[in-house]
């Protein structure tokens, strides 16, 4: 497999060959509450990780993987929502910082008030995006409880998803041979979501934008 979505040493088969299984859990695990976890490609890392298990170059058993990829997916975010919980709020006050505004703080409780736990189920399939939302649900003080349980769901579906289906797809001798397509395949999809979140926005505020007043005829 010859796999080049970035740098060379950022390459997922060259990550777990260096790393191992162990440097795989780590990865997951930063990648989903850390902020430094941002430059890792986590969607690339799992499939990857279940071709590598077909063919037995990772020598844990499936369900064990699976399990071990779960538990690192849903702690990175706890870590990343108590991170932001206790971190998030004197940060977002700062009133020089351009990047970290309170505006930012208030849209985004908005957001999590309108989609609830889905907007953190499907993070998890977008890159950069599920790094930043744990650590945003923390500032705006999501319930932790229910942030805990959606994260579990969203780790479940994410991490032993794409392992499995890699894993799956792992004797496909066209899969093999076009990871690279594949793989920026399963990027596209992930960002779909957000293009059609961001679309139906931006028709909605043109439509009332648009819309004319009504108002009574003048005489």
């Amino acid at each position: 497999m010859n796999v080049a979505l970035g740098p060379s040493w950022l390459e997922p088969e060259q990550l777990i060959d260096n790393f191992g299984f162990a440097g795989l859990l780590l990865i997951i695990f930063a990648e989903c509450g850390i902020l430094l976890g941002l430059i890792f490609p986590g969607d690339s890392l799992l499939f990857i990780a279940g071709l590598l298990l077909a063919d037995d170059t990772l020598s844990q058993p499936l369900w064990l993987a699976c399990v071990c990829l779960w538990i690192a997916a849903t702690a990175g975010n706890l870590v990343g929502y108590w991170i932001g919980r206790r971190t998030g709020p004197a940060v977002f006050a700062r009133p020089n910082s351009r990047i970290f505004k309170q505006e930012y703080v208030e849209k985004t409780a908005a957001f999590f008030d309108k989609h609830g736990g889905r907007a953190i189920i499907l993070a998890r399939f977008v890159p950069i995006v599920r790094t930043l939302i744990t650590f945003m649900a923390g500032s705006v003080k999501m319930d932790a409880r229910a942030f805990t349980i959606y994260s579990m769901v969203g780790a479940l579906l994410w991490a032993v998803g794409v392992t499995v289906l890699g894993h799956e797809l792992g004797g496909v001798d066209f899969v093999r041979e076009h990871v690279e397509a594949i793989l920026l395949g399963v990027v596209a999809l992930s960002v779909l979501p957000i293009v059609v979140h961001l679309l139906r926005e931006r028709r909605s505020r043109s439509a009332r934008t648009t819309e004319p007043e009504t108002g009574d005829p003048v005489a």
